[in-house]
């Protein structure tokens, strides 16, 4: 990962809905959820939804299908893992020297 695509994706969950959003469907899983199951979970409007679903997207950290008339939101668990690993290797010293304290974490 990108330092780029790390930012990305940090700044889209440092919002609260978005991080709501988002936590709702590592929950759910790889099936996801519709959108309108989406808005009644979280009790947001359409068009509120639709904002941070799209900066979500934006951000490589979930994807969309069409199941018939519904679009399907889930998230995605390779940028998940992803951007786990890139704060673990380069923010923890895990790629540096060994001397460095894991507490500096």
């Amino acid at each position: 990962m990108e330092i780029s695509q790390a930012i990305g994706a940090l700044a889209a969950l440092a919002q609260e809905t978005r991080l709501r959003i988002f936590r709702a469907l590592v929950q759910r899983g790889p099936e996801g959820l519709p959108a309108g199951r989406i808005s009644a979970l979280l009790d947001l409007p359409g068009p509120t939804l639709s904002f941070h679903l799209a900066q979500l997207s934006r951000a490589g950290l979930i994807g969309r299908r069409r199941e018939g008339r519904s679009l399907i939101y889930s998230a995605d668990f390779g940028a998940i893992e992803g951007l786990v690993a890139y704060l673990t290797e380069n923010c923890c010293g895990r790629a540096s020297s060994r001397t460095r304290s894991r507490r500096a974490c």
